[in-house]
């Protein structure tokens, strides 16, 4: 048995115990899962204190869905997976807190740019397609950062991109022929 196959085997073992109500477990899947969980928040975040909000905020989604998971030996991808959405809702987040910030700055500064025909034009879009861009275009992140905040292939955010940019460039010069 190699070392992923005996961790496996230990998550599973404490996953079923955790079920079965035995704070110990629960308390071994903390020790074992906790450091993972929360190098995969810094990664995906930018400092230590929104990593360890990230991992607070998926262990009590974990709790609450710990009687769900299928494959108690898939625990820590399953564990992983929740990280990752909490951070792109962190992420979308900030992404509206800058975009409304961005947009008065940009309305006091330039007079003749409306801000909320672009907002608009933007709140048409699809969900899918407005968290790409917005973590693509303000928050800086890379085709394959959104990739992983999304939990989404980096093929997908290409697409995703390529289509918000026609459909807002249709949007905001008219060229959309009433389809949204």
């Amino acid at each position: 048995m190699d070392r992923g196959e005996k961790l496996r085997a230990l998550f599973a073992l404490h996953v079923a115990g955790a079920r079965m109500g035995r704070s110990h477990d629960f308390r071994a899947l903390v020790d074992l899962a906790g450091p993972r969980l929360f190098a995969h928040a810094r990664r995906l975040s930018d400092d230590a204190d929104t990593a360890r909000d990230l991992v607070q905020e998926a262990w009590a989604a974990i709790t609450r869905s710990l009687p769900a998971l299928r494959d108690d030996r898939a625990f820590l991808p399953w564990a992983l997976a929740i990280v990752t959405r909490a951070a792109a809702r962190e992420v979308s987040r900030r992404v509206r807190a800058r975009e409304t910030a961005a947009e008065l700055t940009r309305a006091a500064e330039e007079p003749g740019v409306d801000p909320p025909d672009l907002r608009a034009a933007i709140a048409e879009l699809p969900a899918g397609q407005r968290a790409v861009l917005a973590l693509f275009y303000l928050e800086g992140l890379s085709v394959e950062e959104v990739a992983t905040a999304l939990a989404i292939p980096p093929g997908t955010v290409k697409t995703r991109l390529t289509h918000a940019r026609a459909r807002l460039r249709a949007l905001m010069t008219g060229d959309d022929h009433g389809r949204i």
